[in-house]
């Protein structure tokens, strides 16, 4: 008998890998198939869940292999319907996961790392130490946890995925675009890739990368200010990452993509409220086709962010419509149990 604590996770095995084994058993390969559709197709989280298995075989599974699946001990529901995820790791690490539900779409916002290494000034999240990266499979649990929620509490289908959640999603390139290969594959989720999007601070020689892999799903750029001596205030990954380098690993992504990118970006009380950061970020947008999120800020209790008055987003609004930058304001969701942009901290 294997031991429980050196028993392999069977879900980072590769389909292949899967039909080494099963041949080493003397068992035929097309049972590793029936396996593989039961992890990332039916989303098993246990081997008895099998039942297309003999027992035999099942049991034989269970003494070498364990499935590491994530649990959602605490969940929380929001007045406009927003649900918040606890998520326990396997390790006992938590994360949060947000469901956010309109009247078109629903929405799963995963988180990508344990924690977060970037401390943008103004979120939450930042405030963590980085743990951990989430392997794959924790972020495909992620996603089939919030499918199941939508289902469950508003009987429609899950239709958006955003890396939004805990984390920096490109300094765990490898992971996320592994877990994305899982839910877009049509033996796993099945989801379009057009449904997902990665939000990232603007890792430059990351950006190129994924346009050199040839990613198909949408980029996101938390900008929040265009210009330098702003930006690096209130994001030190700046610093490494200047405007100037971001923007031409954005013209690289679009020359190879043609996808246009979205800008995240949050007008606050005293930082970036005034004609001259609306006007260069006007500029920021010309440098590829864009879009602009203009995002309701979330207080994160120390009072050195605020919402900028509603004229100074109506300001920026008109500006950048003006110019024919495709603009709008985006409401947070979920403030009332701190599932909003920037605010998971995991209090719970």
């Amino acid at each position: 008998m294997v031991e429980a604590s050196s028993k392999r996770d069977i879900r980072k095995l590769k389909l292949d890998e899967l039909k080494e084994f099963f041949a080493q058993q003397g068992e035929k390969s097309f049972r590793a198939q029936q396996v593989y559709e039961w992890l990332w197709n039916k989303s098993a989280k246990s081997f008895d869940q099998m039942t297309n298995l003999s027992i035999s075989l099942r049991d034989m599974l269970k003494e070498n292999f364990t499935i590491n699946h994530i649990k959602v001990d605490h969940m929380q529901r929001s007045a406009d319907g927003t649900i918040k995820n606890a998520v326990t790791l396997y390790d006992g690490m938590v994360v949060e996961s947000v469901l956010i539900p309109t009247e078109k779409r629903i929405t799963a916002c995963v988180s990508s790392q344990v924690g977060c290494s970037l401390a943008c000034k103004f979120c939450a999240t930042a405030r963590l130490k980085r743990q951990r990266n989430l392997s794959p499979d924790e972020i495909y649990d992620q996603v089939v946890a919030i499918r199941d929620q939508a289902e469950l509490f508003f009987g429609r289908p899950l239709t958006n995925i955003v890396f939004m959640g805990m984390g920096e999603p490109l300094l765990n390139y490898a992971n996320v675009v592994s877990a994305i290969e899982k839910i877009t594959d049509q033996k796993g989720l099945n989801m379009a890739s057009k449904r997902i999007t990665v939000s990232t601070v603007g890792i430059a020689k990351m950006i190129v990368k994924m346009a050199d892999d040839d990613v198909k799903f949408n980029l996101a750029v938390s900008l929040h200010a265009a210009l330098d001596k702003t930006r690096s205030a209130i994001m030190p990954i700046n610093e490494t990452n200047p405007l100037h380098d971001l923007g031409k690993a954005l013209q690289y992504w679009y020359q190879k993509t043609k996808k246009k990118v979205t800008y995240e970006y949050v007008v606050w009380k005293g930082i970036n409220d005034t004609e001259e950061h609306a006007t260069a970020l006007l500029k920021f947008c010309k440098i590829v086709p864009s879009k602009v999120n203009l995002i309701e800020y979330n207080p994160i209790d120390d009072g050195e962010f605020q919402q900028a008055p509603e004229a100074a987003l109506n300001m920026y609004m008109d500006m950048l419509e003006r110019n024919g930058i495709t603009t709008r304001i985006r409401k947070s969701r979920g403030k009332d149990i701190d599932a909003a942009c920037g605010q998971l901290a995991n209090k719970t």
